[in-house]
């Protein structure tokens, strides 16, 4: 099989550079080209890597607490048969879980204390269905007994009220008695049967379960105000809310997890946008510093040029030669990238603690981040843009070089040769 001879000229330019000075300085040059595409290509994978995986990281713990999916009556009071919904729910074959509940704000107070909370009425025995936490859960929940009025608190809100396990507090609830004096808010001594801690601050620090027949009482409400459900694939969830929307009979409000954060996920998304595009310039930098390598080595081949041309080559065979020289460039130096920060992206959960242990450092302190340990979590929709960028971005660095050379008159050339 015959390789075209510009594929195998590009190539040999591409690795010589040890006859002459000149040569090699190109050489050097090119190496550079190379090493910088090679650096800014891993360096792309390995920050979109490490943001996927805090992404990932934040929307589990999110997901320990919320569930994918939430139905309510659109008068915000109770569902007319919560019983009946779950039981549509379920057909769906996405829907794996399904549990009621009642959502509502309040306050909490102990002594001087005061905090508002977002309060959740559960049943405790369907509950573990929709939520990881509520899962690991089961032996604090199980104290959740109807009429005894006890209560779960998040880690930070028990914290910041003072109270542990066994502690009365006080839940005042909004939809108070009317008086002659006026709306009083109702009242409700509780107890405290056990705290939880899901890792996300938002959570910890707002929110309090009670059983939801407890909350129905104190709320005055007939029965669950909504219906949480648990999906086999999370990232269906807006597909499934769409579809359930059409196929519950009655009139629903349906929210998945996505849009009760959208703006946090919203943010995150432009984050990664605006970070793709700043190291993208990296890789343009080190693409275009192609150029000047091509540039000198036409300048420097510029006889071995006349005399190919004398041979008969035609100025499309001459561009061929230095195109293939600086795509060679690129896909090594975007292969290096891949390799290197792959390597780096998959073994990150390593290499961070060893550089810890190495400058006596805590990259992540456990008192200020919510997450201790550098995740990380590569996809293929952000390799295969990255790989493609790089590679057209060399491509087409080697177009204004090639075309010069191309345009070379073999009689100036050879004239002082």
């Amino acid at each position: 099989m015959l390789i075209p001879y510009e594929l195998v000229l590009g190539w040999r330019y591409t690795r010589a550079g040890r006859a002459t000075r000149r040569n090699g300085f190109i050489s050097f040059i090119s190496g550079v080209s190379m090493l910088g595409i090679a650096l800014g290509v891993a360096a792309l994978i390995i920050v979109l890597s490490v943001m996927n995986g805090f992404q990932k990281e934040v929307r589990d713990r999110m997901l320990g607490v919320v569930s994918h999916i939430e139905i309510f009556g659109t008068g915000g009071g109770a569902l007319e048969d919560a019983n009946r919904t779950m039981q549509e729910a379920r057909r769906n074959p996405q829907v794996v879980g399904a549990a009621p509940f009642i959502s509502a704000q309040a306050l909490l107070a102990r002594g001087e204390d005061m905090r508002g909370a977002i309060v959740r009425g559960i049943d405790p025995a369907h509950e573990g269905e929709v939520t990881d936490l509520a899962a690991t859960l089961q032996p604090v929940l199980a104290k959740l007994v109807p009429d005894q009025f006890g209560i779960v608190l998040g880690a930070e809100l028990a914290r910041n009220l003072g109270v542990r396990e066994g502690d009365p507090l006080t839940l005042i609830a909004p939809s108070g008695q009317v008086t002659p004096a006026g709306v009083v808010p109702r009242l409700k001594q509780m107890t405290v049967v056990g705290t939880f801690d899901s890792g996300h601050f938002e959570y910890d620090s707002g929110l309090a379960l009670l059983h939801q027949d407890d909350a129905a009482r104190i709320f005055r409400l007939e029965g669950p105000t909504g219906v949480r459900l648990k999906l086999k694939d999370l990232h269906q969830a807006p597909e499934v809310g769409v579809e359930l929307q059409r196929t519950l009979s009655g009139d629903f409000l349906v929210r998945d997890w996505t849009r009760q954060n959208r703006t946090w996920f919203a943010a995150v998304q432009v984050e990664k946008r605006m970070m793709f595009i700043i190291l993208t310039l990296i890789v343009a930098v080190a693409a275009f510093n192609l150029v000047s390598t091509l540039v000198m080595t036409v300048t420097d081949k510029r006889a071995d040029i006349a005399i190919l041309r004398t041979l008969g080559a035609s100025p499309g065979s001459i561009m061929g030669i230095f195109v293939v020289q600086g795509a060679a460039v690129g896909v090594i130096g975007t292969l290096g990238g891949l390799l290197l920060g792959l390597g780096i992206a998959l073994n990150i959960d390593v290499i961070v603690p060893a550089l810890e242990q190495l400058f006596n450092a805590s990259f992540l302190p456990r008192d200020i981040y919510l997450i201790s340990r550098m995740p990380s979590d590569p996809q293929q929709s952000d390799i295969m843009p990255i790989a493609i960028i790089s590679l057209v971005l060399a491509f087409l660095a080697t177009i204004y070089p090639s075309w010069r050379a191309s345009r070379v008159n073999p009689a100036e050339a050879l004239r002082y040769e």
